[in-house]
């Protein structure tokens, strides 16, 4: 092989290499069709607070395949009929879409707002979390949701609808990076159990994928 045959080869790797890793990164979804399942089990230990277990599976990949599983547990303390305070801990593993996993254990501290507006209720949510995360660096997060809620009925059914919208903030890029607008409907069958259906749009410019469609069911029992 000659120099200038050499110097052509390199060339030319040079040149499809970028492009491979160009077609890598594109490969990565940045939308996809998802659906999730909560199921939420509660435990009154007084009249002011609640302890509770939730598990949570996503499946994504256009519901094919599951993407994301997390369960914990934590406490809700109910100051009184307009105030409640969170506490929140649990555990996540996902299968991102280039195959790799993801770990992350997470912290959730914050308040939850009950507004009465006439027939209306206003809640506004507002979370602190501290998120130790693999393989992406640790950080800290807002995350802020306001939700109107009004009951309806079916016959003789009683439902009610609400609609939210929920903004993200990560101190690890300092950027609001993902908001969540959702709309939906839940049910109390008995006293011991409440089910929840919704859509929810997610839009996220920094996560792969990270403009999410989303169907929703949340499912809570309550001893």
């Amino acid at each position: 092989m000659t120099i200038l045959q050499g110097a052509a080869l390199l060339f030319i790797a040079a040149l499809l290499s970028p492009s491979r890793n160009l077609f890598a990164q594109s490969a990565v979804p940045k939308k996809d069709t998802q659906g999730w399942t909560d199921v939420q089990l509660i435990i009154p230990m007084n009249k002011q607070v609640d302890f509770f277990f939730q598990g949570t599976v996503r499946v994504g990949d256009n519901l094919s395949m599951p993407v994301d599983e997390r369960w914990g547990a934590g406490f809700n303390y109910k100051l009184n009929k307009y105030v409640t305070l969170n506490e929140y801990y649990f555990h996540r593993e996902g299968q991102t879409p280039h195959g790799k996993t993801e770990r992350e254990e997470r912290l959730s501290l914050g308040a939850t707002l009950n507004i009465p507006a006439g027939k209306f209720m206003i809640v506004n949510r507002n979370w602190l979390e501290r998120r130790w995360r693999e393989p992406q660096v640790d950080a800290w997060r807002y995350r802020g949701r306001l939700q109107l809620e009004h009951p309806f009925k079916i016959g003789e059914t009683k439902f009610t609808w609400f609609i939210s919208d929920e903004v993200f903030y990560d101190w690890s890029v300092r950027d609001w990076v993902r908001n969540r607008a959702s709309i939906g409907a839940n049910h109390a069958f008995n006293k011991h159990f409440t089910g929840e259906l919704y859509y929810l749009r997610q839009n996220d410019g920094r996560s792969r994928p990270g403009d999410l469609n989303v169907i929703g069911s949340r499912l809570r029992f309550r001893l």
